[in-house]
């Protein structure tokens, strides 16, 4: 029996896989498979994994004949899981020894239904701990629970998927799977659903997932049209969330959420191409417009001025082109 799926997206990441593979090697265990999806590499990642598919007790590798992006090649990964637990890891990210093992027999001894976890991140040799932001450590909870208040970092906020560990029901009741070919933000909607659907989950302190960054090939480093993606995974979470059961109480999170990514968008528009800067501008009025109104004026009113101020120029681009096109 598969105890552990643990899903590893590759694509073009020949520089830091060796050590994620390496990390793998070091979880091994009779009743853990390492699921490696490869999104059509091209830099010699590749042949890497081919050789780890030999090498690594427990590897099964899946290969795609066009990239697809992360969230598609996660959804590969889920559609071979075998494993009574399912987890995430990228493939330029490493795992301590023993890591899963470690994880496993403490979400085995709550019983919930997915747990979140502490991680560290490591920008070349600085260390930075990161935490989820919900107080209680192990100990069960609701998450539909965890996601307010509106105005404050919660664990919905806290998206990472390789933060955690998912027991299947998860995935057989439809909620693990990634909105496909989203390239971006993917894991947003994806933290939202199973907040709102899931039964428990419990926060956990452990510190030996190490998420990196900096890398060339991320595309928070890059400043095409893919990362403008965010705008459709925040148009999800707020249609989707406006169709629980408790929109009323839920959605000014979602659309307070939406409103402050755009902000951090905006924020760092030199690091895109030119006409990508002008698509965010465009796509980032056009999507405020489809918000509820009102709910987006308290959300900006709740906001710090330097925030608010970027969106609400955004705003005023829309309505203003709203008006030329009718006039």
């Amino acid at each position: 029996m598969v105890k552990l799926s643990v899903i590893v997206p590759f694509y073009n990441v020949r520089t830091y896989a060796s050590d994620t593979l390496r990390s793998l090697r070091a979880n091994a265990r009779e009743d853990f498979e390492f699921i490696l999806v490869d999104d059509c590499s091209t830099d010699g990642t590749a042949q890497l994994l081919r050789r780890a598919e030999d090498e690594l007790p427990g590897a099964v590798l899946r290969r795609h004949e066009t990239n697809g992006g992360l969230a598609t090649a996660r959804n590969t990964g889920l559609d071979a899981a075998r494993g009574r637990y399912i987890a995430f890891l990228d493939g330029d990210d490493w795992v301590a020894p023993g890591h899963y093992a470690r994880l496993l027999a403490l979400t085995e001894a709550l019983g919930c239904d997915f747990v979140r976890t502490d991680h560290v991140r490591a920008n070349g040799r600085s260390r930075t701990v990161r935490r989820v932001p919900h107080g209680p450590r192990g100990v069960v909870g609701d998450p539909r629970g965890a996601i307010l208040p509106a105005t404050r970092t919660t664990s919905v906020d806290y998206a990472f998927a390789w933060a955690g560990l998912y027991h299947r029901r998860l995935l057989d009741r439809g909620l693990l799977h990634f909105t496909d070919g989203l390239r971006t933000a993917e894991d947003r909607p994806w933290i939202w659903r199973l907040h709102r659907e899931a039964e428990s989950f419990a926060v956990l302190g452990l510190l030996s997932h190490f998420y990196r960054r900096g890398v060339a090939t991320s595309l928070t480093q890059i400043g095409d049209v893919r990362r403008l993606d965010f705008l459709r995974a925040y148009d999800q979470v707020v249609t989707d969330t406006a169709a629980d059961r408790d929109a009323d109480l839920l959605l000014p999170k979602a659309v307070r959420t939406y409103c402050a990514v755009v902000a951090h968008h905006l924020g760092a528009v030199d690091a895109f191409e030119p006409a990508v800067a002008r698509e965010l501008r465009s796509r980032g009025a056009a999507a405020l417009g489809r918000l509820p109104q009102r709910l987006l004026d308290e959300a900006l009113d709740s906001m710090d001025v330097q925030r608010a101020s970027r969106v609400r120029g955004l705003r005023r681009r829309a309505v203003l082109t709203k008006r030329a096109a009718a006039a």
